[in-house]
């Protein structure tokens, strides 16, 4: 498993009744987690002060109860910072386990001494957009959703990065590739982070295990002569770590040789050592 242990402005503390309790920054949080099926007693005295609680409904969704968090705060990651703000279906507007992937992208921009750029696709509030960019490379950020773009500028220029070379697009992400494959610009770097369901703009209906294969196989022809990394995210069930391995074999290492591997995510558990399961990762890199 492939581990996001470098943060120290967040946690897991503990894990328990299909709950997680969750230190950001200065404030606890208790939310729901679909991987957290055992109940163990709940001795960790965070328990009892959270700031804020999601209480998943029976009927689907569910709603905050608020006891003591502002409508937004800051967290570090290294030299990023995000603004985080708990909004609808539990988020932050952050994923912590990603700050593994974000090491192992921003480590191979370094590490390539030469101009870089790098297509975020379904990128949300660009947290791999930020990273990319405090790294080196020129970034291409695409979402469908106006106001994920806009958060993901601010947390661009929070961590500094206002005037760095990144194109914010609010667009269908299918229809976005198909047009740069038309325009002949290509990437170094690829990073999707995919729903396992969404709707475009303008409606458009998108299903992970009908439109996932056909879209890498699509980007890969975005890929330069000489890329750097394609990754793959996924919070589908269906979508196991060797599923994802396979596609990006199939799809990028054909054409371009080097190494495939895939794995789980996850997150470290303070007070017991488990550690918390939080999707899977596939990676596609020339060297590594």
């Amino acid at each position: 498993m492939w581990l996001a242990d470098g943060w120290k402005d967040y946690e897991v503390i503990d894990t328990s009744g299909g709950e997680k309790l969750e230190r950001w920054g200065d404030y606890i949080l208790v939310r729901p987690d679909p991987q957290v099926i055992w109940d163990t007693p709940r001795r960790v005295p965070q328990w009892k002060k959270a700031n804020a609680h999601y209480h998943r409904s029976s009927r689907g969704g569910g709603q905050w109860e608020f006891f003591d968090l502002p409508e937004q705060w800051e967290l570090s990651y290294k030299d990023l910072i995000f603004h985080l703000k708990p909004f609808s279906f539990k988020h932050t507007g952050l994923f912590p386990e990603q700050a593994v992937n974000w090491d192992w992208t921003s480590g191979i921009i370094r590490r390539a001494g030469r101009p870089v750029k790098v297509l975020n696709l379904f990128a949300y509030t660009g947290g791999a957009t930020v990273a990319c960019a405090g790294a080196g490379a020129a970034v291409t950020h695409v979402d469908a959703s106006k106001g994920m773009v806009t958060w993901a500028k601010e947390n661009a220029a929070a961590s500094g990065l206002a005037d760095a070379p990144i194109r914010y697009l609010v667009d269908d992400c299918v229809k976005f590739v198909e047009r740069e494959i038309r325009r002949g610009n290509t990437y170094d770097g690829i990073i999707m982070d995919p729903p396992s369901y969404g709707r475009g703009p303008k409606g458009e209906i998108w299903k992970i295990e009908e439109k996932i294969f056909p879209l890498i196989e699509r980007c890969s022809s975005l890929l330069s002569k000489d890329p750097l990394f394609f990754l793959i995210n996924s919070y589908t069930t269906g979508l196991q770590p060797a599923v994802l391995s396979y596609m990006l074999a199939l799809a990028v290492g054909t054409t371009f040789g080097g190494n495939v591997q895939a794995d789980e995510v996850g997150l470290p558990v303070s007070a017991n050592g488990l550690v918390l399961p939080c999707g899977a990762s596939g990676r596609w890199s020339r060297q590594e």
